[in-house]
């Protein structure tokens, strides 16, 4: 199953929640969101900076992760930017796809 990378940033109204409820039920919460959508929570961290927390999750397809992401923005509690995550071996499978780019500026050959 794919695994999606939901950096976290909390607005003023989900940190007033996080205060009120704590952070082992937000985990919860968001374990028991990435069940029902058909997946698995690997991992939960809160974080000090930019983002507010990092969560890995394992999802169906990317619809699924779009379906989360827009749930969740749209409450506006809280503001997710979804990243697919890769394997090495997803990488390797791309490096091996014959794709040609042309840079700006660059005449073509």
């Amino acid at each position: 199953m794919p695994k999606y990378l939901w950096q976290v940033s909390y607005t003023a109204q989900g940190a007033h929640g996080l205060l009120k409820e704590g952070g082992s039920a937000r985990r919860a919460v968001v374990e028991r969101l990435t069940q029902q959508a058909g997946g698995k929570l690997e991992c939960f961290y809160f974080a000090l900076g930019e983002s507010d927390a990092y969560v890995i999750a394992e999802l169906p397809d990317a619809t699924t992760a779009a379906a989360v992401s827009v749930a969740v923005n749209a409450v506006g509690a809280a503001r997710l930017r979804t990243i697919p995550l890769l394997t090495p071996e997803e990488i390797d499978a791309a490096t091996k796809k014959g794709v040609e780019y042309r840079p700006p500026g660059v005449a073509r050959s």
